[in-house]
């Protein structure tokens, strides 16, 4: 950490409100029951309270505690993970029927030291909560799997409702940020997802305040359009230990305001953005067209049908459902 750096401390509007309710306590318990992990305890998200004490919304974690990879903003451990547990999908399944969830995310841990990269058990998750939750909508998070398509075909069989990876930073500072990820590599894969599956929304986020420029911010945006993304989200990175890569600058709320105004201009369908916005943060809200969709056909008994797109202007009938 530099002198100045030293001396960066987090400003108001990064004060976060510790909740520990009977939903919370009821949630994790439910997890520690299940040997389920979720990303929201593992990369000490700033939200994890909120979501388990008043929305009783979790990420699931699969394929392990323990990511092949170590990258410098991430709090998730890394190192030599244990063997595939096939019965983890159903667990899942399980609680996101007992929590009742209406819309999931799923992630995982990268699995490089895993052929397919853990797409298999990725799939299988996917498929396990569609059986046991048919009303519920699935979102996935994986990772780029090093570029193995053959192993994203095999996730995307399952056909989750929305398709999520992250290029996390803006091109200049991937390499500094993430490990092993490639920037290029990021984009080609949400394409390929777009390619095989073009009515599936795909997502994507930044983390702010590692020393980007404005606009290298939108040179992002242009990069992910150009590839396709429909969803943006935007967020304050917040170093998770002194091990990790410091805070080079806090973003005033305005400020996040002002890009999420510049990124639904530029066009994507949906963008959320602000401090305390993580990839998942209010995901029931973010990905509320798909949702919506996929609830109103399940209550009023519809079949599944070969068009899958999304009418973004169900928001309206998903909020009067909540």
């Amino acid at each position: 950490m530099t002198k100045n750096q030293e001396y960066l401390r987090k400003p108001d509007w990064l004060r976060i409100k510790i909740n520990t309710s009977d939903s919370y306590k009821g949630l994790k318990k439910l997890m520690r029951e299940k040997k389920l992990n979720t990303v929201c305890e593992e990369a000490r998200c700033p939200n994890l309270h909120e979501c388990w004490s008043e929305r009783q919304t979790a990420t699931f974690m699969i394929l392990g505690d323990t990511c092949t990879r170590g990258c410098r903003f991430c709090a998730v451990k890394t190192g030599l993970p244990n063997e595939l547990d096939w019965g983890e999908p159903e667990r899942v399944a399980d609680s996101v029927k007992i929590m009742g969830l209406k819309h999931v995310v799923i992630t995982a841990v990268a699995r490089d030291d895993l052929k397919d990269g853990g797409a298999a058990v990725f799939a299988e998750t996917v498929r396990q909560v569609r059986k046991k939750n048919p009303g519920t909508t699935i979102e996935i998070l994986p990772s780029d799997m090093k570029g193995d398509y053959e192993s994203l075909h095999t996730l995307m069989s399952s056909e989750p409702d929305i398709f999520n990876h992250n290029i996390e930073t803006v091109r200049r500072l991937t390499k500094r940020v993430r490990a092993i990820a490639k920037y290029d590599r990021s984009l080609e894969l949400l394409q390929r997802v777009k390619n095989f599956a073009p009515n599936t929304p795909t997502k994507s986020s930044i983390m702010v305040g590692l020393g980007e420029t404005k606009e290298e911010i939108l040179e992002a945006m242009d990069d992910l359009l150009a590839h396709d993304v429909d969803i943006l989200t935007i967020g304050q990175y917040l170093q998770p230990t002194k091990k990790h890569l410091d805070v080079e600058r806090y973003y005033h709320p305005d400020e996040f305001k002002e890009l999420e105004k510049i990124a639904l201009e530029k066009g994507f369908k949906h963008c959320k953005s602000g401090p305390l916005v993580r990839s998942s943060y209010h995901a029931d809200e973010q990905v509320s067209a798909a949702s919506a969709q996929r609830r109103i056909q399940y209550m009023k008994g519809y079949e599944e049908t070969e068009n899958k797109e999304v009418d973004f202007s169900l928001v309206d009938m998903l909020r009067s459902d909540s």
